[in-house]
C-alpha cells in the first residue's frame, strides 16, 4: 500500500506572527539563487521503511542587503510506525555596515513531532562580524537579543521568553569541488537553552549537482520527563544548485 507523506502544521498565536515575518522579506522568486536538497529511502522485504529528507535554501543579495531563507522537512516511517517528523522554516536578513560588520534580523519556526515541544518559534535582532573572509576559509559570528515562543507537547503549557541568540558559521573550501561547512546556533532563555550544530561535507558531481553528507545535533537543556535532551540526525542528500 502506497503512503503519501503528510505534514500538519500547528501554529498558534505568536507562532503565526513569526511565520508571517519569515515571508515578509521575500521578493520575486526569479531574483533568488540557492539550492534544493533531497534524500529518499524506500525499503521493502524484511523491513518496510520510508524516509524523506528535503531542504530548500534561497539567497537574495542587493547592494548592502542580503536575505537567506531555508525550509526543511524530515519524515520517516518504519513498519507503518512514524519514527520522525520535523519541519523547519527560517529567515535571516543582513544589512552590511562595512566589509566586516553587519546587522541582522532573524526568524525561526521549528516543529518536531518527537521533541518535548509542539513548536519553538523565535525572532531576534543582532550584530554580526566576518572574522575570516578569504577564498579558502570563511568565518562569521552573530549575537543579539530576541524573543521565543514555545508550547510543551505533553502539558500544552505555553512559554514566552526573552532570549540571547548566538551563531557561528564556518566554511572551508577544501578544493574546487569540495567544501566543509559547520553551523552552530544557540538560543538561551529562562525556560530552556536550545543548541544546534550542523556539520556538512558537499562534493560536486557536475556543474549543478552535488552530493552532501551531514550530521546535525540538537539539544534542549529543559525537556519534559521521558523525553531525550539530544537528537542526532545523519543525512545523505543530492543537491541541485540554481542561479
Amino acid at each position: 500500500m502506497n503512503r503519501t507523506p503528510r505534514f500538519s502544521l500547528r501554529a498558534h498565536g505568536p507562532a503565526v506572527v513569526v511565520l508571517s515575518a519569515l515571508m515578509l522579506p521575500l521578493p520575486a522568486l526569479a531574483d533568488w539563487t540557492g539550492s534544493g536538497e533531497l534524500g529518499l529511502v524506500f525499503a521493502r522485504g524484511n523491513s518496510d521503511t520510508e524516509t524523506i529528507n528535503a531542504k530548500l535554501g534561497l539567497v537574495y543579495t542587493q547592494d548592502r542587503w542580503s536575505n537567506e531563507t531555508e525550509l526543511s522537512y524530515l519524515r520517516s516511517e518504519n513498519e507503518g510506525s512514524l519514527d520522525a517528523s520535523r519541519f523547519l522554516a527560517s529567515n535571516l536578513t543582513r544589512y552590511d555596515l562595512n566589509d566586516r560588520s553587519y546587522l541582522i534580523g532573524s526568524a525561526r519556526y521549528d516543529a518536531d513531532k518527537f521533541s518535548s515541544f509542539e513548536y519553538q518559534a523565535s525572532a531576534a535582532l543582532g550584530w554580526g562580524y566576518r572574522v575570516l573572509t578569504g577564498e579558502t576559509h570563511v568565518l562569521k559570528i552573530e549575537a543579539g537579543p530576541g524573543v521565543r515562543f514555545t508550547e510543551a507537547r505533553d502539558s500544552g503549557d505555553s512559554e514566552t521568553d526573552f532570549i540571547g541568540r548566538g551563531a557561528v558559521d564556518y566554511l572551508w573550501n577544501l578544493s574546487e569541488t569540495a567544501r566543509l561547512e559547520n553551523k552552530f546556533l544557540v538560543e538561551t532563555g529562562a525556560s530552556n537553552t536550545f543548541l544546534e550544530n550542523d556539520l556538512a561535507l558537499t562534493v560536486a558531481i557536475n556543474g549543478a549537482l552535488s552530493l552532501k553528507t551531514g550530521v546535525a545535533v540538537r539539544h534542549n537543556t529543559d525537556v519534559e520527563p521521558g523525553r531525550d535532551n539530544t537528537d542526532v540526525l545523519s543525512t545523505v542528500n543530492l543537491v541541485y544548485s540554481f542561479d
